[in-house]
C-alpha cells in the first residue's frame, strides 16, 4: 500500500532532517491514522512539491516528527485538463469535486448555467465554494496526489466562453442526439496545451450557452449513448480523456 498524504503550507526551515507535522494534519496523523516509527508518509504542498520521510516519533495527540531528506517537485501535467462543472443541487457538488480530484482532473471551475436550480450568491455561495475546495484537498491526499486541482471561483457563461477561447481543444458536453455533436471517444486530442471541458447542469445547455460557446471555438461533444448526471459526466468524460491523452498510460 502506498504511504499516506499529508498537507504541510510550507517545508519551511527544517532542523537537520527532521520535520514536525503539527496542526490539524498532525492530529490526524497521530490521533486518527495511528502513524508510528519507522513507518513511511509523504508530504506536500498539495502544488506539485513533496518529499518521502519516515515517522521518527509521535509527540502528544498532535505532533509527528519525521525524517524529510530531499524534497522533490512533480511537474505539471499536459495536456493541462480543466472541467467547467455547472452547479448541481444539494451535495452532488462535493461528489463531483471528490471524483474528478481522484481521477486526475487538473483544474475545476464552477459555472452559474443558466438552467442550474442551485445558484451561489453571498455567504452562501462563499461556504459552497469553501466546501468545493476542502473536497479537493482531501480527495487529494486520499488519492495520493501531489499536485491538487485548482478550484477557481464561480465563473459566469461570459467568463467560460472566454476560457473556451484559450483551450487547446474546447469541448462542452451536450446530450442531444440530434444536436450536431461529435463523441468525445473520436475527437482530436492536443497532445500539450490545455483540454477545457464544459458539463452542464442537468437541465441541459441552453442554446443561448451553446452559441456563445460556439463563438468562443467550444464544439459540443458526446460521450455516448446514456445520459449521465451533471455530477458524474465530469469524472466520466476525463477518464475518457486521460486514458486517450496518455496520461493514465
Amino acid at each position: 500500500m502506498t504511504a499516506p498524504v499529508f498537507v504541510v503550507d510550507d517545508f519551511g526551515p527544517r532542523d537537520g532532517h527532521r520535520f514536525v507535522l503539527d496542526g490539524p494534519e498532525g492530529r490526524h496523523a497521530v490521533s486518527v491514522k495511528r502513524m508510528r516509527p519507522g513507518e513511511d508518509v509523504v508530504l506536500t504542498d498539495g502544488a506539485g512539491r513533496w518529499a518521502d520521510c519516515v515517522v521518527l516519533a509521535a509527540e502528544g495527540k498532535d505532533r509527528l516528527v519525521v525524517q524529510l531528506d530531499a524534497i522533490a517537485e512533480e511537474p505539471p501535467e499536459s495536456p493541462h485538463i480543466t472541467v467547467v462543472q455547472a452547479l448541481p443541487k444539494g451535495d452532488r457538488g462535493e461528489l463531483a469535486v471528490e471524483t474528478m480530484t481522484e481521477t486526475g482532473v487538473d483544474a475545476i471551475v464552477p459555472w452559474a448555467a443558466a438552467r442550474c436550480v442551485t445558484q451561489w450568491r453571498g455567504d452562501r455561495g462563499a461556504k459552497a465554494l469553501a466546501k468545493w475546495r476542502a473536497t479537493a484537498r482531501e480527495a487529494g491526499k486520499q488519492s495520493r496526489r501531489v499536485r491538487f486541482p485548482e478550484v477557481a471561483d464561480a465563473m459566469t457563461t461570459k467568463q467560460v466562453a472566454a476560457l473556451l477561447a484559450t483551450a487547446d481543444l474546447a469541448a462542452v458536453l451536450h446530450e442531444d442526439r440530434e444536436a450536431d455533436s461529435e463523441a468525445l471517444a473520436t475527437a482530436e486530442l492536443p497532445a500539450a496545451g490545455s483540454i477545457v471541458l464544459v458539463v452542464g447542469p442537468e437541465g441541459g445547455v441552453s442554446p443561448e450557452e451553446l452559441a456563445v460557446f460556439a463563438e468562443a471555438g467550444g464544439r459540443p461533444y458526446r460521450l455516448g449513448p446514456t445520459v449521465l448526471r451533471t455530477s458524474t459526466a465530469g469524472t466520466a468524460a476525463a477518464a475518457l480523456l486521460l486514458g486517450r491523452t496518455g496520461r493514465w498510460s
